[in-house]
């Protein structure tokens, strides 16, 4: 079977048969599990026998909490949904790539609401600008045409999942996407005229069948997202810049006010944005003060939060 439903106390699963609720082993947590994973399950009582190895697996750090937030498991695209009005943040939007580009998933840029805009191109080239070869397209959610434009992600056997802010229209895209009936469609909601946030709609993750054979998983819009343990996510977003980095003079350099920093002279010559090297520096910052490191000696190592730099 595969888990459909994360909640506190429950956890739900859909079989050839139909969606089940499942009964956990004596020790296990739901917050083990993601929507997406494939678990084997005792056919006559329900109970999760086991949790197949993911493929990929979308997690986040979250303030508080010492164990990462599980989002989704055993997705091949992530569509991240972003509308054409102050919703746009390309910082916002790094984040977002980082933690995709180390699930494993690939990812994909989503620009709705271009029936609203007179610079959709605009929007087009920053996103454009934000990795190599990153795939992005636009679209209007509520429009039939919109399943076409994902359709080469949204195949047979395929697995997608929509992430963003609310009021991006993650909802009306799953509804476009999994044409369901009036009983079963997604909530959409209205955003605010002044900052373009959404309030809240989809409350908890899931996952729905796709018309076309896949599958696609919601999640509630995220009001914060931060870095850590992704270093390889963190490499593929910044590759024009890490590939600068190799060429300055000191090993150890800060890309701040070092003599022969390669980064800085590519500011200086304006083929590098110096905002973009900023928000560098500022996720590899944040990455190496919120992954731990292990201490101690072999067999017998800790796992111990990093001490913030001074």
């Amino acid at each position: 079977m595969r888990i459909a439903t994360v909640h506190r106390d429950r956890i739900s699963a859909i079989s050839e048969l139909g969606p089940v609720r499942l009964t956990l082993p004596a020790q296990a947590k739901t917050t083990e599990f993601a929507v997406g994973d494939w678990v084997l399950v005792a056919p006559d009582t329900g109970l999760l026998v086991r949790r197949l190895d993911r493929q990929t697996l979308l997690q986040r750090k979250t303030e508080g909490r010492r164990q990462a937030q599980l989002i989704a498991a055993n997705v091949d695209t992530l569509f991240i949904v972003t509308s054409c009005n102050e919703d746009f943040n390309p910082g916002r939007l790094e984040r977002y790539l980082a933690l995709v580009n180390d699930s494993g998933a690939a990812p994909v840029i989503v620009l709705t609401k271009v029936d609203q805009t007179d610079d959709a191109d605009g929007y087009l080239r920053q996103a454009e600008a934000l990795q190599r070869g990153l795939a992005v397209v636009m679209l209007n959610a509520k429009a039939p045409e919109a399943a076409e434009t994902l359709a080469p992600w949204c195949g047979a056997g395929q697995t997608v999942a929509l992430v963003g802010s609310s009021g991006v229209g993650k909802s009306t895209l799953l509804n476009t996407l999994s044409r369901p009936s009036a009983e079963t469609a997604q909530l959409t909601g209205t955003i605010r005229e002044g900052d373009a946030k959404g309030r809240h709609t989809t409350t908890s993750r899931s996952l729905h069948a796709i018309a076309g054979g896949g599958w696609v998983i919601d999640t509630p819009g995220m009001r914060s997202l931060h870095v850590a343990d992704v270093s390889a996510g963190l490499d593929t977003l910044f590759a024009e810049i890490v590939a600068l980095a190799d060429g300055c003079r000191f090993r150890d350099c800060t890309h701040d006010h070092e003599p022969g920093c390669a980064v800085q002279a590519a500011v200086a010559a304006g083929t590098v944005d110096p905002a973009r090297v900023g928000r560098w520096r500022k996720l590899t910052e944040e990455n190496l003060t919120n992954t731990p490191v292990q201490t101690g000696p072999r067999n017998n190592k800790v796992t111990k939060p990093r001490s913030k730099r001074r």
